[in-house]
Order: C-alpha cells, then sequence, then structure tokens
C-alpha cells in the first residue's frame, strides 16, 4: 500500500520512529514533581516516497517551483534558496514557494526563518486545498522545532501550536497520512494539559485503521511504548511489517529493538529493512544509523548511505548534506581520513553555512 497517494500537489511524509539523523527533536515542557523539564517527542526523519505513477503531476503541479523543489531534495539548499527568493519576488503570494523556503529553512535547522516562511504559506494557500493541509503540517513542524530550544513558558506556547497545526492539517485533509502520523505522536507524547493523551491516540488510530492500516498499528505500537507495554508495542510494530513489507517498517521495529537494548534482534530488523528496500531512499539513513550506534556491521552502515546518496530518491526527509556529514563521521571512526574530509567537501558543496556550523558544534 502506498500511503503518500493523494493528491497534493507536493508529496507528504511519512514520519518514522527512528532517531537516525535527528532532523528534529519536538520538546513538549511538562511539569514533573514540580519542576520543568523537557521531553523529546520527535527523534526522527521523515520518511519521504514520490509516487512514482504521481511524478508528472507533482511537476505540473509545482510549476514555476518545480527547479526549486528538485534543488530541495537533491540537498541542493543555497540552490533552492535563490531559485525561490527569485519566484516571491514576482509572486509573493506563492503558496508553494513560501512552503518550500520554510523546508528549506528546516531541513538546516533554522526554525526562526522556516516559522515565517510557512505561515506565509499557510496565509497564501486555499484553507481547503491539500496544500494546505501540507502547509500546516510544515507549519507544526516548524513550531516543534523552536521549541527544543524554548524556554519553559514560550514552550507551551509552541506546544500548543503545534498540536493546532497538526489538527488543522488533518482537518484540511483526512487522507494525509503524514498529518496524521505527526498528530499521533503529539498526541503520545504531550501532556494532556496541552492537549495530548494516550485516549486521542487510541481514537486517532481507530480512525486510521480502515484506509491506513501500518499507520495505525504503528501509532499503537507508539501509544503501548510509552506506557512500558512492550510486548504490545513488540506485537504492533509487527503487525505494522505485516500489513506494508516496507522498509520504513521494518527499520521502525529494528528502532524499537535498539531503543531497548535488544542489538541482536535489531541487526536482523535492519537486514531485513534492506532487503525490503527497493527505492533506496531516507529509511537506508535510519538504517546506517541504527548500525552505527548499535556499533553494528559498519560495511553495510557506509553500502546504505552511499546508496542513498547515489539514488534519485534523495529527499529533505533526509537532506543529502546532513547524509555526506554522517559518512564522514562514520569513515573518520575507522581512520579513513582523506575519504571522510571528501565527504565533508561535499556537504559544503551542498549546504556551506550548515556544514561549517555543524563543524563549529563538533569542535571541527
Amino acid at each position: 500500500m502506498n500511503i503518500n497517494a493523494q493528491s497534493s500537489p507536493l508529496p507528504t511524509f511519512k514520519l518514522s520512529l527512528t532517531s537516525a539523523i535527528k532532523l528534529v527533536r519536538l520538546f513538549i515542557p511538562s511539569l514533573v514533581l514540580g519542576l520543568i523539564t523537557t521531553d523529546p517527542m520527535f527523534a526522527a526523519p521523515l520518511q519521504a516516497e514520490i509516487p512514482f505513477l504521481n511524478i508528472a503531476a507533482t511537476e505540473q503541479a509545482l510549476g514555476t517551483d518545480a527547479a526549486a523543489y528538485h534543488a530541495l531534495q537533491e540537498g541542493r539548499s543555497e540552490d533552492a534558496t535563490a531559485l525561490l527568493h527569485t519566484t516571491l519576488a514576482v509572486n509573493p503570494s506563492d503558496a508553494t514557494a513560501h512552503q518550500l523556503l520554510c523546508r528549506v529553512y528546516y531541513a538546516q535547522d533554522d526554525a526562526n526563518s522556516a516559522i515565517p516562511q510557512c505561515e506565509m504559506a499557510v496565509t497564501y494557500a486555499s484553507s481547503s486545498s491539500d496544500l494546505a493541509s501540507d502547509c500546516q503540517l510544515w507549519l507544526g513542524r516548524s513550531y516543534g522545532m523552536k521549541a527544543r530550544h524554548a524556554g519553559p513558558i514560550a514552550g507551551f506556547t509552541l506546544a500548543r501550536k503545534v498540536n493546532a497545526s497538526f489538527e488543522r492539517a488533518v482537518e484540511r485533509n483526512p487522507s494525509n497520512v503524514a498529518a496524521l502520523n505527526d498528530l499521533g505522536e503529539y498526541y503520545v507524547a504531550a501532556p494532556f494539559f496541552i492537549g495530548g493523551g494516550s485516549d486521542k491516540a487510541h481514537a486517532l488510530a481507530a480512525r486510521m485503521m480502515p484506509r491506513f492500516p501500518a499507520a495505525a498499528h504503528r501509532l499503537l505500537a507508539r501509544i503501548a511504548d510509552s506506557g512500558n507495554d512492550l510486548k504490545t508495542a513488540e506485537f504492533e510494530f509487527k503487525q505494522a511489517v505485516a500489513a506494508e513489507h516496507t522498509t520504513e517498517a521494518w527499520i521502525d521495529l529494528a528502532q524499537f529493538y535498539q531503543d531497548h537494548a535488544r542489538p541482536d534482534e535489531a541487526l536482523s530488523a535492519v537486514k531485513a529493512a534492506v532487503a525490503a528496500d527497493r527505492n533506496r531512499g531516507p529509511a537506508l539513513v535510519d538504517a546506517a544509523s541504527i548500525l552505527t550506534a548499535a556499533q553494528r556491521a559498519p560495511d553495510l552502515a557506509e553500502r546504505c548511505l552511499r546508496d542513498y546518496l547515489g539514488s534519485h530518491a534523495k529527499s529533505d526527509a533526509a537532506p543529502a548534506f546532513k547524509v555526506h556529514l554522517q559518512l564522514s563521521r562514520l569513515l573518520a571512526a575507522r581512520g579513513d581520513t582523506p575519504d571522510a574530509n571528501r565527504e565533508v567537501a561535499a556537504a559544503a558543496a551542498l549546504s556551506p553555512a550548515f556544514t561549517r556550523n555543524a563543524r563549529i558544534a563538533q569542535g571541527l
């Protein structure tokens, strides 16, 4: 089942559970024993697949934004930014261009620049369109990214905005599986006083089950895992695999095993994920990350990253410049400094500012 097959001019995204390249973490402030703490909500890359049968329709719908969209998918952030600024100079009300520019900044972990672009995208998109649903989704994700670094008061405000944006995304397009997934994640992670709760998550899973069983089983697994019902969580992740037989479903199961110190089973699930792979998409980056975290099969991890970077399925779900840096760290860890440096150079060619800042943050 292709959960992304819908009428939106831009492909929507499936949110994976894995902690592969940590594209975004949404921290929901909560009160614990009278102290303000932060709990991770999203530690996941966003799994993106373009339905091959819809590529022509996507190109037509994107129109003048097609070149910028492809630059974004290929990780060429500066090219995408320049193209989108040119478009917006001519047509400031181009909702798609604003959304794509939001995603360019989001891919570079720049929430402060992403949010106003997504807010404008929401303003200019028709309120009843599938594009409006996707714009609300990306706005919620951008608020979530900013919440990661927010203080308690701002964090509560941002969390409510995340919730509202995800719910509006589902309202605008009830078939937007990406929005359903993100909303379900929010319900699982957030306390009830800012819109979360397992009761809402269970109700949402029940709504999803008839049309999107794999996504529904995944949400049920998340609910069980958050409640420390590991037996049920494992069962539901396996049900998602049985329903979909995709690389992404296997990766979710592998991450579950990795999170619960079951490295042998995690390795087996990763190998099954790689065997199920057809598109060489972002799930391969997840696979490499799990293997690296488990300190297993480094050669397979390297192959996964190289296969992704050499594929036509690259997307802003796993920005190529971040994957080049991930590969550079893997190569450096095994002492291959020349190849590691080449990967850093490849990242810098795609996104110079992000690569420079990432290197500074790592003390390099």
